[in-house]
């Protein structure tokens, strides 16, 4: 029989508390047991055989292996190795370990009894009640309910499926940690980094080192990221980059927001975006895209529905160079839907059009069929009832109305004809007396179809089909506060900005100011227009000036009105149309580029024409007056009113757009300001009282230059060079030889200590 008792006594040995004895060799003192149950401090361990070494404090179990520790950690294998001295248990073959929050799954697991840390090698799978996650290897802390993982970790959870080289994961708060190249895919985007945490539950997610957001065709960049998975929202700190590849937009910036639901980013501190232009500039013998750079102090962009928005009707130059009629901005086509390609389209409508026809044809064979006792009443219902029928299912939607062709009725029209013999009907009824019109009505109302045309009618506007160009996007930009703009052939500055690609436009506001060439234009509102990723227009709307000066001249050529439209061609300013009280200052030159004479003219109407970015040829259109003056006898420049010219704030490059124009230094006072202590004159040099005196004569002198100068006569100038002339003869130095006292040395009294 084995010594139960003498195995109690020893606290670190292995107790042997129940088991059926099959054999015992005595002298190697090994003992082969059924169904034992094994006791090892705080754990209890069973299995249904084991060979148990009682002097190395180690047994083997096999079948059935079950390990019990604090009634918290249970775990389950084939096959068990378990060492008293190390404490450790090596499990193997369908191993399972079991806590309050999860099952781990390997085929391989060591476990240390007294650390409570499991660990495996050859591959494994946590999962609890959220998360299923697999790894090759694999560390489990049971106190900490910490898990480690490396290699090819994958992390399953209903909003998202995280790979990572290397994580850890808390069990008990549903926290990962990432320590290596990690993707967190969601349903519609995807997060990278390298180093951050993520909560699968709460989808709460922080990033520090190469972080990276992507949703559909925007991503976001960042040197820390945070993101709120459920409220969509997310932060980005230094080094901001939220690119649309769709558009060709870019964003940068040092903090930024993001809102999934608005599909809206905003940039604050160095906000600048880059929206890509076909046009091109030379750089170092090369051709480059032609880029425009805008900053300000906030940038946001945002995915808006294009109904939302009023976009800007393009003005038209003609054949013949005069201003057209405006072109309404151009909706999208239904090709550009979501969900519907151009074939399906395509298909769509010759559906209609066959249907169209079909109906077409059975009304022709019914009115054959049907014979109608009066013509006159036939008539009054295909006029009121009929028309509103065969309207297209596309003119029932608001959009498509405003597409529809000329001779297309509209709908309250139709309506309106389709609710007059209703009412005709009434007013029968009634006793009241009724129009041949609502005779007839009455008449047809008798057999009961027109009513039930009627309601068949109403029916049908209440199921109004939804237009899919309701649901188009567009990209807006809107920018505020110290606005900047830079493209090599146009910069601009503004309060604020509103941009979007609906139609191309871009619109300032808040005293803006546009530099194109040679060319400023002022105005309460400025709007610039691209075509083709080119400038096309530019509109200046109240209050509108233009000043544009010679590349050799500081002449100042002025138009001024209420409202000023410039066309572009090949990226240049090639004609302009000023409207409203328009007038204009400009200066002639002859073939040797010398002026000649200035005119000055006022119009209801100036058309100006540019050649080699400079002025060519000024037409007034309108009830035209004005003089003209030749430079010989122009005292001095005319200048409108309202007239601005500031080309300091112009931007000169991409780098002014981003960090604004270099800060120049103020000039140095010479008054000193009140209440500051005169410089203290240097020891050993005393002041020249001969030049203080000569420079006071200076300013006496001057005065009665002035005077002098009001009288323009012989004797006025005489009387100026008297005045002037004992002053050139004065000495700078002092005469010692009449006043010694003058040249001692001056010693200031010393300063009092504060």
């Amino acid at each position: 029989m084995f010594p139960f008792s003498l195995l109690a006594q020893q606290r670190t040995k292995i107790i042997l508390k129940d088991a059926r004895i099959g054999n015992t060799d005595g002298k190697k003192n090994i003992s082969y047991l059924k169904f034992p149950v094994f006791s090892h401090e705080n754990a209890t361990l069973t299995c249904d055989s084991a060979v148990f070494y009682q002097n190395d404090n180690v047994f083997e179990a096999f079948k059935n292996v079950h390990i019990n520790q604090g009634d918290t950690i249970n775990i389950y294998s084939d096959h068990l190795t378990y060492n008293g001295n190390t404490k450790i248990a090596h499990l193997t073959s369908n191993v399972r370990m079991i806590d309050k929050e999860s099952v781990l799954t390997t085929n391989v697991l060591d476990y240390n009894m007294a650390t409570k840390v499991g660990t495996y090698v050859e591959g494994g799978k946590i999962v609890n009640k959220d998360v299923t996650l697999t790894s090759k290897n694999g560390y489990y802390f049971s106190n900490s309910r910490d898990s480690y993982f490396r290699y090819n970790v994958v992390v399953v959870t209903p909003q998202s499926t995280i790979k990572s080289d290397t994580l850890r994961y808390n069990t008990l708060t549903n926290w990962t940690y990432f320590y290596g190249p990690t993707n967190i895919k969601g349903k519609e985007d995807n997060l990278y980094t390298e180093n951050g945490a993520y909560n699968t539950k709460t989808e709460y997610a922080y990033f520090g080192k190469k972080n990276l957001y992507t949703n559909g065709t925007k991503s976001l960049k960042g040197d820390s990221l945070y993101y709120d998975g459920i409220a969509g929202y997310g932060k980005a700190v230094r080094n901001i980059i939220f690119k649309d590849t769709a558009d060709k937009t870019v964003l940068y910036g040092q903090l930024g927001y993001y809102y999934k639901i608005d599909e809206r980013a905003v940039v604050t501190k160095n906000a600048y975006v880059g929206m890509g232009t076909k046009d091109s500039i030379t750089v170092n013998n090369k051709l480059q895209p032609d880029s425009l750079w805008l900053g300000s102090d906030t940038l946001e962009t945002q995915m808006v529905l294009q109904k939302t928005l009023k976009l800007i009707e393009s003005p038209v130059l003609k054949k013949n160079n005069e201003l057209g009629d405006p072109e309404k901005p151009q909706k999208n086509n239904a090709s550009q839907a979501p969900g519907m390609t151009a074939e399906e389209i395509g298909i769509t409508k010759k559906s209609e059009k066959k249907e169209a026809k079909e109906k077409a044809k059975t009304a022709k064979k019914d009115n054959k069929n049907t014979k109608p006792t009066d013509s006159t009443a036939i008539k009054a219902v295909k006029d009121s009832l009929l028309t509103k029928v065969s309207l297209p299912k596309d003119s029932l939607s608001k959009d498509s109305i405003a597409q529809k062709k000329p001779d297309t009725p509209l709908i309250k029209d139709s309506l309106n004809t389709a609710k007059a013999p209703i009412k005709a009907i009434k007013t029968d009824i009634s006793g009241k007396k009724t129009d041949s019109l609502s005779k007839k009505a009455d008449s047809l109302a008798k057999p009961g179809n027109v009513v039930k045309k009627i309601d068949a009618t109403i029916k049908t506007t209440d199921s109004l089909v939804k237009n899919p160009l309701d649901t188009v996007k567009t990209r807006s930009i809107k920018a505020y506060h110290n606005v900047r703009v830079y493209k090599s052939n146009m910069q601009a500055k503004a309060d604020s900005l509103f941009y979007t690609s609906a139609d191309s436009t871009l619109r300032w506001y808040g005293d803006p100011i546009l530099w194109s060439q040679n060319s400023q234009q002022t105005g309460d509102t400025i709007y610039l227009r691209l075509k083709n990723n080119k400038l096309n227009t530019l509109q200046v709307i109240d209050n509108a000036f233009q000043v544009n000066v010679n590349a050799d001249s500081a002449r100042f050529n002025q138009i001024k009105g209420k409202l000023i439209t410039a066309f572009f061609k090949d990226g240049e300013l090639s004609t302009m149309f000023v409207d409203g009280n328009a007038e204009s200052v400009y200066y002639n030159r002859g073939k040797d580029s010398v002026y000649t004479d200035m005119n000055q003219t006022v119009s209801s109407r100036i058309k100006i024409l540019f050649k080699d970015k400079e002025i060519s040829h000024i037409l007034t259109v309108k009830e035209p007056e004005g003089i003209r003056v030749p430079i010989t006898e122009l005292k001095e420049d005319v200048l409108l009113t309202g007239f601005t010219w500031k080309p300091e704030l112009r931007p000169l490059s991409k780098k002014e757009v981003i960090s604004g124009k270099p800060r120049t230094k103020p000039a140095a006072s010479k008054t000193p300001a009140a209440g500051t202590k005169k410089p203290r004159v240097p020891i050993g040099k005393a002041p020249n009282k001969a030049e203080v005196a000569k420079k006071g004569l200076i300013k006496a002198a001057l005065k009665e230059v002035v005077k002098a100068a009001s009288k323009i006569d012989s004797a006025a100038i005489d009387s100026v060079k008297a005045i002037i002339a004992p002053i050139k003869n004065l000495p700078l130095k002092p005469d010692t030889s009449k006043k010694p006292d003058t040249a001692k040395k001056i010693t200031p009294a010393p300063l009092k200590k504060q």
